[in-house]
């Protein structure tokens, strides 16, 4: 890493094994496009073919265009439908509205976005928007240079293209953009919660919340004294909760409202198997027909649930589906009760139905393991929130589907309107009205939620530009998008300032800088802002650790082409970090002393199991469902080798992040671009942490619930608690954790059956100290079941697969 002044980074390469120097923008950059004059009008040659089409009568527009607009009040004509598209490396990083026929467009359009890209200018693509595609205008580009100095540039800028060469008066867009680097933004200088006046995640749809409450989950349930005990602050112990126990409990005290929205929601499951207290009657019911019996109480119960439109259930045909999530099925089973569900349609997701498991009595069942919240307090109304949007939009959907020209819609509760329910109210101090606790309080929390949405999935986003940018939504050609997950990583990366620990199902992202296939679209910035905080650690001999813990290979067969495309992503993400790390270790000249994985590893969960014993409580508390819907994910021939050597994976379904102990992101997000788009899946996460567990408030290590969750992740995959673990940025944890998880990656492979300490493995890969990633020696394929390690590029299209 060289001189990062201005927010510039330089570093040697590029990762392709070029020896250029490339320079990054870092930091956020505030842009407003204003107002484009004299565009071309791209719409001529099908203006024309139309116009000979209507001389002998009137004929509609191809494809259902819109009405034509007059020019100078003598004819009616087709012109452009220009939006502009902002790049940088080739990622679109905003994006405007499109504007329906005109050739001098006034967007009057506001953008702050976070940027971490390798680029010598910004590009402001002006298209025309058709419905067979877009076709370019031309673009305006401006030179790094020129707004490095963080002064503003507000001008006009010609446009350049072969469609504008011989156009006069020559088209021109105005534009206004300022930089600012990370290191001038307070934000991002004392990590989380420094001071009162500290706000959380800026620019999002819901703000921070404070005086609630979270209790945090690992698993669905974790056995009594599993674990070891986990001294906090004050002198507590950390408690592991039963996530599945406390939703059993929640549903069955709930007396007004029960809202469930989910991937997968199947009615006969049985939220509880081994209570650890006593449960009120209906609590050894299915989950379906819990919420039966609730509704027949007078409890209003609503759900939504992910529509698989592979499934089918009904006369002429029955299907299962591809995702087998049990829709039709459960739709079926509530129908003519009072329980309201609706299937919502939406994108095809990547993630894996916790139900989805099917039962394999010839071998040992392969655990999930996954990480789950509860949120009390005032951010639970902005889930409420969610929730009454999305079912709004799902049920208009649902009623226009069967063309119903009005239709009012009961079935959610207005809350505002009941007296013994607390809502918050209007103004600054609204949310006093529904809090848990108070701001002295040592276990207080501060909340925030966030999503990956669009106006295609809600109802409720403003459609004005003012009204949506004060909501903080991004413009998105014809819809407005929330993308806050997304934007609470970067920050939570960019605040951090001494260890990242991950645990996610998939990892993939910033390919713009991939060492090849650079225009995947996996434009997220996650991976980019982890090499960057190392980079800027090394820099300035700080000692600095990120962890990661990802599946072995992501849902399905390891074979596949899918699977095997999307470990092909995750090999070029991991040569991309670890080379820019390596990058900034010879550049500080450590290269003899430091090594690319004293700073980032990579990690997945497995376990073997001895032939003599049946599975133990221990390995049951890895799954997130009952006895009898618990197997193998992977029923394919090769799983013979997995069942004669009773060795697995432990599946990481997680989607958490904790960032030196103080602040906890966690949620339905994987770290990849369809999760974090904001235009394809829906995603909703939270971030949160204890104002009075935090660096800034202590002057030291915080050891508050944050603190203590992570060391009972850590308990679980290591096996134990060593006095090392409390400091994970030190070099001796690292190293420590290293040596742990190569023993067990040893014992997990070995031919005799070998006890490992927890279930903490490297991933099968090996780094230089230049930074080059490649399989271990003997295993270019994961053992038993196959599959390249490190994937192989396939002819899918790249937004299935990233």
């Amino acid at each position: 890493m060289d001189d990062n002044t201005n927010g510039v980074h330089k570093i040697p390469g590029n990762g392709d094994g070029s020896s250029k120097e490339v320079i990054f923008l870092h930091g956020e950059l505030d842009l407003w496009v204003l107002e484009a004059k004299s565009l071309p009008n791209m719409d001529l040659a099908s203006e024309r073919i139309r116009q000979c089409f209507t001389m002998f009568g009137n004929c509609s527009y191809p494809f259902g265009k819109r009405s034509p607009k007059v020019h100078s009040g003598k004819h009616s004509i087709i012109t452009s439908d220009p939006y502009v598209s902002v790049c940088l490396a080739g990622a679109t990083v905003a994006q405007t509205r499109v504007i329906a026929n005109c050739e001098n467009p006034l967007w009057d359009e506001h953008f702050c976005v976070p940027v971490a890209h390798p680029a010598t200018e910004i590009e402001f693509h002006v298209k025309d928007n058709d419905v067979l595609g877009a076709e370019h205008i031309g673009v305006v580009e401006i030179s790094i240079d020129k707004i490095i100095s963080g002064n503003k540039i507000n001008d006009w800028f010609p446009i350049i293209g072969h469609h504008v060469e011989c156009l006069n008066p020559f088209p021109k867009l105005h534009i206004s953009i300022q930089f600012r680097p990370v290191r001038d933004n307070p934000l991002y200088n004392a990590g989380v919660g420094a001071g009162p006046e500290y706000i959380g995640v800026p620019n999002t749809y819901f703000p921070l919340r404070r005086g609630g409450n979270v209790t945090l989950y690992q698993d669905a349930h974790v056995p009594e004294k599993m674990l070891p005990e986990i001294l906090l602050d004050g002198g507590t112990c950390y408690e592991q909760n039963g996530c599945w126990e406390d939703i059993c409990h929640a549903i069955l005290e709930a007396h007004n409202l029960i809202y469930i929205i989910g991937w997968s929601i199947y009615h006969r499951v049985k939220l509880v198997r081994e209570p650890t207290k006593p449960l009120p009657a209906g609590g050894d019911l299915s989950l379906g027909e819990l919420l039966k019996y609730k509704s027949q109480e007078g409890v209003r119960v609503v759900l939504l649930i992910w529509d698989d439109k592979t499934s089918h259930d009904n006369f002429l045909l029955k299907t299962e589906g591809v995702m087998q999530t049990h829709d039709e099925e459960t739709k079926k089973f509530f129908r003519h009760s009072s329980v309201h569900c609706v299937l919502c349609p939406r994108y095809a997701s990547n993630k894996l139905s916790i139900f989805k498991q099917q039962p394999n009595a010839n071998g040992p069942r392969q655990p999930w393991h996954d990480l789950h919240c509860k949120i009390d307090g005032p951010a639970a109304y902005d889930i409420l929130t969610n929730f009454e949007q999305r079912w709004k939009k799902a049920k208009w959907r649902d009623f226009r589907l069967k063309k119903i020209t009005s239709w009012h819609d009961d079935a959610l509760i207005k809350v505002d309107r009941i007296s013994w329910i607390l809502t918050p109210s209007t103004g600054p101090i609204g949310d006093q009205n529904v809090c848990v606790s108070n701001e002295e309080d040592p276990e207080n929390w501060h909340v925030q939620v966030f999503r990956s949405i669009d106006s295609g999935s809600v109802k409720g986003f403003p459609k004005g530009i003012v009204e949506a940018e004060a909501q903080n939504l991004m413009g998105g050609k014809n819809l407005k998008v929330d993308k806050s997950i997304h934007t609470a990583y970067v920050k939570a990366i960019r605040s951090a300032q001494h260890f990242i620990y991950i645990e996610n199902q998939y990892f993939v992202g910033s390919s713009f800088f991939w060492p090849s296939y650079k225009n995947a679209g996996a434009d997220n910035l996650v991976p980019m802002e982890l090499a960057l905080k190392i980079s800027e650690k090394i820099k300035a001999n700080e000692r600095f650790s990120v962890y990661v813990v990802i599946p072995m290979w992501p849902e399905g067969v390891p074979t596949s082409a899918a699977v095997q495309e999307i470990l092909f992503w995750q090999g070029q993400t991991m040569t991309m970090m670890y080379h820019m790390v390596a990058q900034a270790i010879e550049k500080a000249g450590l290269s003899d002393k430091y090594h690319p994985q004293d700073y980032l590893n990579f990690f997945c969960l497995g376990k073997r199991e001895p032939s003599s014993t049946p599975p133990s409580s221990e390995s049951s508390s890895h799954t997130n469902q009952p006895h009898e819907n618990c197997a193998s994910v992977c029923c394919f021939p090769t799983m013979a080798s997995a069942q004669k050597f009773r060795r697995f994976m432990i599946y990481v379904h997680a989607k958490g992040m904790i960032v030196d102990d103080e602040y906890v992101l966690m949620g339905s997000a994987n770290i990849n671009q369809r999760s974090l788009d904001g235009s394809r899946d829906t995603e909703i996460a939270m971030g949160a942490y204890q104002p009075k567990h935090t660096w800034a408030a202590k002057n030291s290590h915080p050891n508050g619930k944050v603190y203590g969750y992570r060391m009972s992740l850590w308990a679980e995959h290591l096996g134990e608690v060593e006095e090392s673990f409390y400091e994970p940025q030190s070099l001796k944890c690292l190293r420590r954790v290293n040596e742990i998880a190569k023993r067990n990656w040893k014992a997990y492979v070995a031919e005799e059956e070998k006890k490992m300490m927890g279930h903490l493995m490297q991933y099968p890969v090996q780094i230089s100290r230049d930074g080059k990633v490649s399989s271990l020696n003997d295993y270019d394929s994961f053992p038993d079941v196959g599959g390249k390690v490190l994937g192989t590029p396939t002819t899918l299209p790249d937004a299935l697969t990233t």
